[in-house]
């Protein structure tokens, strides 16, 4: 296998609604990679995909840059940004410390636990469920509040790959929000901050398609989710 050009050529991977995606395209943007972006339907994955996701899950970023051969496909978002800092692809968007830098993995982690609090939280169809989960939610968003410090992101004023993995998350909030106050950043309010000031950031509002918002609602159509009955809005 040949080492890598000087001059790789990115293709992204995608699905419309995946945080994970959005994960990898914001270290791309902020490190001024250019890329191009494939997007493709989970429910009905195209036989070029499945043979080269072993996990048959986006993002998968396709690196064409060896001289003869296919492009090679890196799966996994966390992999995918770790592969960029490898690469020196741009600035580094994590900390030059050790322990620092293992902190911000470690909270990456944190921010993949929401997401599976979330999960459940936005296809929750009855009060109980989504009442538990909603307080999950907010005890987890309590404990990173307790790490941030004066803002206005997660380590001062410089972006990092832990910023890149919490904006997908607060995204799905201006959605649900807009919809129905949730209250999970009642107690929060440095966390409610970074989450204003990440979307500041082109790399954090280019992150989707336009038209997310109807393709998140419509998602919450299709599971009878708790968030549109209390909202009063259609489920049929």
């Amino acid at each position: 296998m040949t080492a890598l050009s000087s001059t790789p050529t990115y293709t992204l991977v995608s699905h419309a609604l995946c945080p994970y995606v959005q994960r990898a395209a914001i270290a791309l943007a902020e490190k001024g990679v250019a890329f191009e972006r494939r997007y493709i339907d989970l429910a009905d994955k195209p036989a070029w995909f499945r043979a080269i996701s072993p996990l048959g899950k986006v993002p998968l970023l396709l690196v064409d840059g060896r001289s003869a051969e296919p492009p090679a496909a890196v799966f996994e978002s966390a992999v995918i940004c770790e592969f960029l800092e490898d690469v020196g692809a741009g600035p580094s968007l994590h900390p030059s410390d050790p322990l620092e830098r293992a902190r911000h993995r470690s909270w990456i982690e944190f921010a993949s636990a929401i997401l599976a609090d979330l999960w459940h939280f936005e296809t929750a169809t009855d009060a109980t469920t989504y009442e538990t989960k909603r307080e999950a939610l907010e005890q987890k968003f309590v404990r990173v509040e307790a790490e941030l410090g004066d803002g206005p992101l997660f380590s001062g004023s410089r972006m990092c790959l832990v910023d890149a993995a919490f904006a997908p998350i607060f995204r799905y909030f201006d959605v649900f929000d807009a919809l129905v106050p949730t209250g999970v950043f009642a107690h929060t309010p440095k966390v409610d901050a970074w989450r204003r000031a990440l979307f500041e950031r082109p790399s954090v509002t280019d992150a989707v398609l336009p038209g997310y918002e109807e393709r998140l609602r419509a998602f919450l159509t299709r599971h009878d989710a708790y968030l549109l009955k209390r909202s009063g809005a259609s489920t049929q």
